[in-house]
């Protein structure tokens, strides 16, 4: 399975707007994408309030996973640089 681990970068953690971009991605996206945190909590990120609930600050390393797809490995790059914005 494609996955990415990201260490959270992006301002303020993950707040309202990355999270909606979050969702956004996922749901035009054919197969289940989930978030695993390093305490172990496993979201399915077409969820807001999953996501919210976990309160993801700078800092916070997570896994991106998906199943194999021709564009998985894009939609995880994409998913990444929401979580930690390159500049």
């Amino acid at each position: 399975m494609p996955r990415r681990q990201v260490v959270i970068t992006a301002h303020n953690g993950v707040h309202a707007r990355p999270v909606a971009e979050l969702v956004r991605l996922v749901q035009a996206h054919p197969h289940p994408v989930t978030l695993r945190t390093s305490s172990g909590a496993v979201v399915d990120l077409s969820s807001v309030l999953a996501l919210m609930d976990l309160a993801l600050a700078p800092g916070d390393a997570v896994v991106l996973e998906t199943r194999e797809s021709v564009d998985a490995e894009s939609l995880l790059d994409t998913l990444a640089d929401v979580l930690a914005p390159r500049g």
